[in-house]
């Protein structure tokens, strides 16, 4: 690994700032210092193509840029401040913070409940400072690890986060890096853990200036989104080095507990130590260190088990990854949608097989995508996997960012619930989605590019082609599409809160590492859940479809003592080896046996 060395400008007091740069096929780089200083200083070339240069006498706030060859200017590709946007010079940054988080020694994966919100729409003011004043309301829920969606500076005010073109810079307009510090400072103090969504797969379009700098990125693969990042290329240690740095950042400087990596399946790394395998191997080095565990949990859509196998099996020894199947198997079913790549889903048994194995596709064919998806998941821990019924894609890239509390009945929403916070993996809730909150979270961008603006019209508009859904697609630059998106939890539902509420806690008393069997009843669409603790097992009955229905199971012999339902269901079932009960439509029971 390349020598731990932080790009940008690395402020030390009481005025001294280390700037670094990779332009390796500059051989002059000027800093030019803006403002309150204002000066133009020759930076000393390295061989690996870094161009450094220290400078006493320099205070927090100093602006600063870089002149490339040809007199281009640029911002800082390492900038720990934009204070003006992402066209503007760099701002030096004072790292230092007085953190209350001494006691804090993180959360285990396997506890984790977490809550993925989005800074500019969790609150009416849009700022960390005011999500703070939120956090004891999710504490009151029973969650105890936030998700950020990402807050790396992108153009405008108004954004989802991933065109964020500034990896080390905080969003200014939420707070900036001493807001962000505040915020994870004060929902340490509360117990719950905070995970930060990154994105090293690409960059945004707008204000990406890293290509004038060096070969960061590489014409071999393309994402979705347009260049991939060079991470397996000519010059690539250097730009795998560079994303490295900005991980220990946010584990180091900013105290985080983890970091969901978009999108992975679109970060094309062929080499024989993959990127990701790098970075997991640093983080478990810097946890140690730390004393503290930071959790790496992958977004993909390959279903690829390989990303949380451990090294020692080939594997790239990533905590957890998102399982998107889980997702499609409830939401289909519930909603009875079977467009695009819901097209693979709408069973029963796929529900089966998500409460068994996480993935639904382990090898087998995809209508949706015409081919074998997936890999096996057997011999991996539940808790490497994250499931949801909601989350920001699965609302957001709906052509009119539909909840799912304006799709189902609202039995269907307690339903959804039980399947989520019952089952054996790490669960996963989008902001208001545990008081049934009815605005949509809609696509919004403030992009300054007339052009750029035009083509994410447009490109939203046949994105959703395949899916056939109905009604105009909220132009995502209109300043009303971010408003309508904030959520409000005065307007929640009591009923659905306090369920959630409930099973959040019941879920902390179950044997969620026990061996499960799962079965199902397809003619009346029932599936039935049990957890084989030795002692306290667990036995969870669902009732999926809308017309109540009775069925016998198999279960252990005992006293079965009523946990948690949402019908109405005998206090105690008596099992000689199976027990018989008759839930109502969109229900849940929950029964755990008597000990003696």
């Amino acid at each position: 690994m390349i020598d731990r060395m932080f790009p940008g400008a690395v402020w030390s007091p009481p005025d001294r700032c280390h700037f670094l740069v990779w332009a390796p096929r500059a051989e002059q780089v000027l800093l030019r210092l803006v403002a309150p200083i204002q000066s133009e200083l020759p930076m000393r070339r390295r061989d690996d193509g870094y161009h450094e240069l220290n400078v006493e006498g320099i205070a927090p706030g100093q602006q600063y840029c870089f002149v490339l060859p040809g007199g281009m200017v640029r911002a800082d590709p390492a900038s720990r401040l934009q204070t003006a946007g992402v066209h503007a010079a760099s701002t030096v940054y004072d790292p230092r913070f007085d953190w209350h988080d001494v006691a804090w020694k993180g959360l285990p994966l396997k506890d984790l409940i977490l809550y993925e919100l989005h800074i500019g729409t969790f609150t009416a003011e849009g700022t960390f400072e005011a999500a703070i004043g939120q956090l004891d309301r999710l504490i009151d829920l029973g969650v105890n690890a936030v998700e950020i969606m990402p807050v790396a500076q992108f153009p405008g005010e108004r954004n989802w986060g991933y065109d964020g073109v500034y990896p080390f810079a905080v969003q200014h307009s939420y707070g900036g890096p001493t807001g962000l510090k505040r915020f994870i400072d004060a929902a340490h103090q509360r117990g719950l853990a905070v995970l930060l969504d990154v994105v090293y797969n690409h960059l945004g379009p707008e204000g990406n200036y890293l290509r004038d700098f060096g070969p960061y990125f590489t014409t071999e693969y393309h994402t979705p989104w347009g260049e991939a990042l060079n991470f397996d290329g000519p010059d690539s240690d250097h730009v795998r080095h560079f994303f490295l740095m900005n991980a220990l950042q946010w584990q180091d400087e900013f105290h985080l507990d983890g970091l969901r990596l978009d999108a992975t399946h679109a970060i094309k790394d062929l080499s024989a130590i993959p990127f990701l395998a790098e970075l997991a191997e640093q983080a478990a080095r810097e946890s140690l260190r730390l004393g503290r565990p930071f959790h790496l949990i992958a977004e993909s859509d390959t279903n690829d088990a390989r990303l949380i196998r451990p090294r020692s099996e080939n594997g790239v020894g990533l905590a957890a990854t998102w399982a998107d199947d889980f997702h499609h198997a409830v939401h289909a079913y519930l909603t009875g949608e079977r467009n695009g790549y819901y097209e693979d889903f709408g069973s029963l048994s796929d529900l089966v097989w998500a409460y068994r194995e996480a993935f639904v596709f382990t090898g087998r064919y995809s209508v949706y995508r015409r081919r074998q998806h997936g890999s096996s998941p057997a011999g991996l821990r539940r808790e490497q996997f994250v499931v949801c019924v909601q989350n920001h894609d699965q609302v957001g890239n709906r052509a009119t960012g539909d909840r799912l509390s304006t799709l189902v009945e609202r039995s269907s929403l307690s339903l959804a619930a039980g399947l989520l916070l019952l089952s054996p993996y790490v669960p996963l809730l989008f902001m208001g989605e545990e008081y049934g909150e009815r605005a949509p979270f809609l696509y919004f961008t403030s992009h300054g590019d007339a052009n750029l603006v035009e083509a994410v019209r447009q490109g939203r508009r046949q994105e959703f082609a395949s899916f056939g859904w109905q009604g105009e697609v909220p132009d995502p630059q209109a300043e009303e599409t971010f408003h309508r998106s904030k959520i409000d939890p005065s307007r929640g539902d009591a009923e659905l809160l306090a369920l959630y509420r409930s099973l959040i806690a019941l879920r902390r008393t179950l044997p969620l590492d026990a061996e499960r069997e799962v079965l199902a009843h397809e003619q009346h669409q029932t599936m039935r859940v049990l957890y084989y603790d030795a002692t306290h097992p667990v036995l969870i009955v669902f009732q999926l479809g809308s017309n109540s229905a009775e069925c016998s199971w198999p279960c252990p012999m005992g006293t079965w003592q009523r946990q948690l339902t949402t019908c109405e269901v005998p206090e105690q079932l008596q099992s000689n080896g199976s027990v018989s009960l008759r839930l109502s439509g969109h229900s849940f029971a929950v029964y755990r046996r008597l000990v003696g």
